[in-house]
């Protein structure tokens, strides 16, 4: 059912965009706002404003950054020969979080999908080769989810940065297969690092 007003209507549909928010969450978040104060309102927009004008790509790994290299890869004390590959910048908070990691990382923005018309010219790999090829690394920890998309950009990351005498290693699957980084236990995040096999 088409809501009453077309400005309704248009949130609606842009908060439907929104991953995870079916047409009925959106109806309801669009009414939420609907609800709000005209201050709540514009706090909120200001806010989404904000993130785009004010949070780049770092220019090292690839992660969130509010300047051209994020804290992690400016951090000194952090190692500088380990670095664990994740799919996503939410990934890295979601390791960052179990406390067990003090390497760095390197984001890839996705997996390798052929069915999605997904390869590896369209990650973000050729950086990844170049800090490799920089020298100073002696581990690559890939961290991705065990997913058939998961396991197909590992076993090409393992081929491709394993010739160079890099070690290259993935967290053990204590992860439950087909799940997410994000929906597991800290606990359970840092234990698949520590016991992370060769490939």
């Amino acid at each position: 059912m088409k809501n009453p007003s077309r400005y309704l209507d248009a949130l609606t549909k842009e908060l439907s965009r929104l991953p995870g928010i079916g047409p009925k969450s959106a109806s309801r978040l669009a009414f939420h706002v609907l609800s709000m104060d005209g201050t709540e309102v514009e706090r909120l927009a200001r806010t989404l404003i904000e993130v785009k004008s004010h949070i780049f790509r770092c220019g090292v790994c690839g992660g969130i950054s509010e300047g051209d290299i994020c804290p992690i890869c400016g951090d000194e004390m952090r190692e500088r020969d380990v670095i664990c590959v994740v799919r996503d910048p939410k990934d890295v908070l979601t390791i960052e979080a179990t406390g067990g990691f003090h390497g760095r990382y390197h984001v890839l923005h996705g997996l390798i999908s052929p069915l999605d018309g997904i390869g590896p010219d369209d990650l973000n790999i050729g950086s990844l080769v170049g800090r490799c090829r920089d020298g100073g690394i002696r581990e690559i920890i890939l961290a991705l989810n065990p997913t058939v998309e998961g396991d197909a950009t590992s076993l090409y990351l393992a081929r491709l940065l394993s010739p160079g005498g890099i070690t290259v290693t993935r967290i053990a699957h204590g992860l439950p297969v087909g799940s997410d980084l994000e929906f597991s236990d800290s606990a359970t995040i840092a234990r698949s690092i520590e016991c992370r096999i060769r490939l």
